[in-house]
């Protein structure tokens, strides 16, 4: 091997690393535009199966990776936030989407003024410019795409301009003569390389590479082609190690898909070609490519459809029911988190949203604590203090797993707008821990209250319910407007705050008046105190996770 061509593999090397770079800067760029509308993406999934495929597609159009959309269905199964019948409509979908990339990669063949050497320089340049000098977040999205597209077609130059003196080199035209010779061969080396890349898209630029150079004959383009679609299936198999067995049942799922369709259009491009013999051996050029890789991933969807149910019983004969040993550390994430997953972090719109769920779920939790604890302070029972206690533990769990995941997430690429939610939810994750404290401080004074037999008066078991409610109240809507995001619940928060203060002030006053009159006994007194002062800091904590809310509107 000579200098020029260590050099020239040196440049096909750097080339697919700037096209992988872009295709993720473009991606990264069309997920903080999407914003919200990620979010709404996931809203429209229902198990109609249309509308699941039109999401997997829409989804796996902005983030340009099949593989990252099927990993993040994994997750979403695993976190129960999808069931299998939705899943299967979205892997469909991802399959179509993916497609996207081969016709961005083929437009170097639809003129001159598409040829990455003409367009791509000013691409580049002009989303640079967008990203460092405007003030606009919006304008510097659009940079942003703007740059990962140019790069992407800089790296396709780079891995055309290294291929093209090997072009009429007998090492190709032997490789893919022995390839479209043996489809299985071909099938198999498509799978393989697509494996090792984690990528299709990936897998699928190369190719197209090749067949701009007019290397690849039609048969091994085919083959390799379907074989890249099955090799697309091992990053969501590796993702579902260690998952629950409905995720990992997703996973085989999007790899029945992908390997029944080849086989199908395997067997369907096997008799063309027998029966076209000079089809098979002529050159295929890049957008002949993306013409199959469509037509292949919208067919398959329009057969296999129908058949949705059976690949679901189907993933379930493979993964069985017995076939899952979660340890205990597994165990307890699966009972404490349900809207969070690592999987999920392939895009950060769906994980910021997600951590949004997981948050208000923690409310939630602690909500019914404090329910508990004043069930258990009213009733004198023990049992239910200690079942408090219990509950507090997974309060913390999760705010522990919460701010792990958070700390995850900043690490990703956020808009400004994102970043700041996920600030603002390590703050309420604080404040909805410290209502589980203040839970825990009821039943501790609930537990005290029976040991020593002390009982309420009538009127002080009224005015503890009643300021009891309206505490309840608070966090109710607090929780509400972190999940809902609506100022509305803001402000409901806001107005059963100043509620509680107000009665703890005018209660305190009239429990103090009944102690001086003997009418009540002095420890039931500081039972009673303590109670609705552990309610006023909670009502604060309602306040507090409002106003964090209320500063993500504005």
């Amino acid at each position: 091997m000579s200098i020029s061509d260590i050099g020239m593999l040196f440049s096909f090397i750097g080339g697919l690393g700037l096209f992988l770079y872009g295709m993720n800067v473009m991606a990264d760029g069309l997920q903080k535009s999407a914003g919200n509308k990620m979010k709404q993406l996931l809203g429209f999934l229902t198990n109609n199966r249309f509308l699941a495929i039109v999401v997997g597609t829409l989804i796996t159009a902005i983030i340009q990776s099949s593989s990252a959309t099927t990993v993040m269905v994994v997750g979403f199964v695993n976190a129960g936030i999808l069931n299998l019948t939705q899943a299967v409509g979205v892997i469909m979908g991802a399959n179509i989407g993916t497609t996207v990339t081969a016709w961005i990669v083929s437009m170097s063949e639809w003129g001159a003024f598409f040829k990455p050497e003409f367009f791509s320089p000013l691409v580049v340049g002009l989303g640079s410019f967008m990203i460092l000098f405007s003030k606009s977040s919006k304008k510097k999205m659009i940079g942003e795409i703007a740059v990962g597209f140019g790069i992407l077609f800089i790296g396709l130059s780079f891995m055309s301009d290294s291929i093209i003196p090997y072009r009429d080199a007998p090492i190709f035209q032997q490789a893919f003569a022995i390839l479209g010779n043996n489809p299985f061969l071909a099938i198999l080396a498509g799978a393989v390389v697509t494996g090792i890349i984690q990528s299709s898209s990936a897998s699928v630029g190369i190719l197209q590479t090749l067949a701009i150079n007019g290397i690849v004959n039609w048969k091994s383009a085919i083959f390799i082609t379907l074989g890249q679609n099955i090799g697309t299936c091992v990053t969501a198999l590796l993702s579902s190690a260690g998952a629950q067995k409905m995720a990992k049942r997703a996973a085989v799922i999007h790899l029945l898909f992908n390997t029944i369709g080849a086989i199908v259009f395997g067997v369907i491009m096997y008799v063309i070609f027998a029966i076209l013999p000079e089809l098979a051996t002529s050159n295929i050029d890049s957008v002949q490519i993306s013409i199959f890789h469509t037509v292949f991933n919208i067919s398959n969807t329009i057969i296999l459809l129908p058949f949705a149910n059976q690949l679901v019983k189907l993933s379930g004969v493979i993964i069985k029911n017995s076939e899952q040993v979660e340890s205990e550390v597994e165990k307890d994430e699966v009972i404490t988190l349900r809207h969070l997953d690592e999987r999920i972090l392939e895009s950060p719109s769906f994980s910021v949203e997600n951590a949004i769920l997981e948050v208000g779920h923690m409310g939630e939790v602690a909500l019914a604590n404090i329910k508990l604890a004043f069930e258990a302070a009213i009733e004198n029972d023990i049992d239910k203090v200690n079942l408090v206690f219990e509950n507090e533990k997974t309060i913390n769990n999760l705010q522990k797993l919460i701010m792990e995941y958070l700390v995850k997430i900043s690490n990703l690429s956020l808009t400004e707008k994102q970043h700041m939610v996920i600030n603002n939810l390590f703050y309420m994750i604080n404040d909805i821990e410290r209502v589980g404290d203040h839970a825990e401080n009821i039943a501790e004074l609930a537990e005290f209250k029976c040991k020593n037999n002390i009982v309420f008066s009538e009127n002080a078991q009224e005015e503890i319910t009643k300021i009891m409610e309206v505490g309840l109240k608070a966090i109710e809507n607090a929780i509400l407007a972190v999940k809902e995001n609506n100022i509305e619940y803001v402000r409901k928060v806001v107005k059963y705050e100043d509620m509680v203060d107000n009665m703890e002030e005018e209660l305190r006053e009239k429990h103090i008046e009944r102690l001086s009159n003997n009418l009540c006994k002095p420890e039931a007194g500081i039972v009673f105190l303590d109670i609705i002062s552990n309610l006023e800091r909670i009502s604060d904590h309602a306040y507090n996770i409002a106003g964090y809310v209320k500063d993500e509107i504005e």
